[in-house]
C-alpha cells in the first residue's frame, strides 16, 4: 500500500483482525453486487468506502423520486439517471481508487455465471425470488460466497451462503424453487427508510468479513430482523441433501 491508502484505511489498520494483511486482501478483492436500490445502496457505499479494489454493480432500473425515501446512493439531481450509473459516480466520489464497473442490464443467467465466477463474493441485493435463484446456483456452481439479503415493510433478513466448504446450506435449501411463496414489492407493501440501511449494512460487513477472512459469518444462520421492536432472531439452517442446486454436491 502506498502513503495515501495508509491513511485512508488506517482505521482498518489498527485492528488487529484486520491490519495491514487484511486491507490488502480487501484491495485485491472483486464485489459483484446485484440491484442498485435501498439494500445496494449501503452495500456499494461500505465496500467503496472499505477498500473493495473493483466493484460491479448491476441493475436495469434508474433512478425515481420514490426512490430516493431509502436508497441513498441517488439524490435527487440524477433522478431519471441509470442506478448503476449513479451509484458509481456517488463510490467514485467517496473512493476513487475503487474500480465501478456499471452493468445496467437484467443479467441473464449465461452472463450471470461468468460475472459471478470472476467475483471474490456476491452480494444479492434483489427483491424477486427468480433472480435470487439464479443467482444462488450460479454461486454454487462457481464456489463463490453469496451474502444475501431482503428487507420489506418493517421485516429484514440476511443471511451468508458459502459452498465453498461444501457442507453449508444454499438459498435453494432455505428456500426450494419449487415451493410457492408470495412476491411482495415496497413499491405496494411499503418498507421503513432505515431497515434498508440496516439490512444492506450488515450484508457489507458479511461480505467484508469473508474477504479478509475475519472472524465467523452468518453460514447456516439466517439472522431476521422485526423493526417494529428491534427484536433480532437468529434461526439455525441446515444444507439438504434433497436440495435440487447443491444436494449432489
Amino acid at each position: 500500500m502506498n502513503d495515501e491508502q495508509l491513511q485512508r484505511y488506517s482505521r482498518h489498520l489498527l485492528l488487529d483482525e484486520i491490519g495491514i494483511e487484511g486491507q490488502e486482501k480487501l484491495l485485491a478483492a472483486h464485489a459483484l453486487v446485484i440491484g442498485a436500490g435501498g439494500l445496494g445502496s449501503p452495500v456499494a457505499l461500505y465496500l467503496a468506502s472499505a477498500g473493495i479494489g473493483k466493484i460491479t454493480l448491476v441493475d436495469d432500473d434508474e433512478v425515481d423520486l420514490t426512490n430516493l425515501q431509502r436508497q441513498i446512493v441517488h439524490t435527487t439531481s440524477r433522478v431519471g439517471q441509470a442506478k448503476v450509473e449513479s451509484a458509481k459516480q456517488a463510490l467514485q466520489q467517496i473512493n476513487p481508487e475503487v474500480e465501478v464497473v456499471a452493468l445496467r442490464e437484467r443479467t441473464s443467467e449465461p452472463h450471470l455465471q461468468s460475472l459471478v465466477a470472476s467475483a471474490s463474493v456476491v452480494l444479492d441485493c434483489t427483491d424477486n425470488f427468480a433472480t435470487r435463484h439464479a443467482i444462488n446456483r450460479s454461486c454454487v456452481a462457481a464456489g463463490v460466497p453469496l451474502v444475501s439479503g431482503a428487507a420489506i415493510r418493517m421485516d429484514g433478513q440476511v443471511a451468508v451462503f458459502d459452498p465453498r466448504s461444501g457442507e453449508t446450506a444454499c438459498y435453494a435449501c432455505l428456500f426450494p424453487p419449487d415451493q410457492q411463496f408470495e412476491e411482495v414489492a415496497c413499491s405496494t407493501m411499503g418498507v421503513f427508510a432505515p431497515l434498508v440501511g440496516i439490512i444492506g449494512t450488515l450484508q457489507a460487513a458479511e461480505a467484508l468479513k469473508l474477504v479478509a477472512g475475519v472472524g465467523q459469518s452468518l453460514a447456516d444462520r439466517l439472522l431476521l430482523l422485526d423493526a417494529r421492536r428491534m427484536d433480532w432472531t437468529s434461526i439455525r439452517t441446515k444444507r439438504s441433501t434433497d436440495c435440487a442446486v447443491c444436494g449432489k454436491k
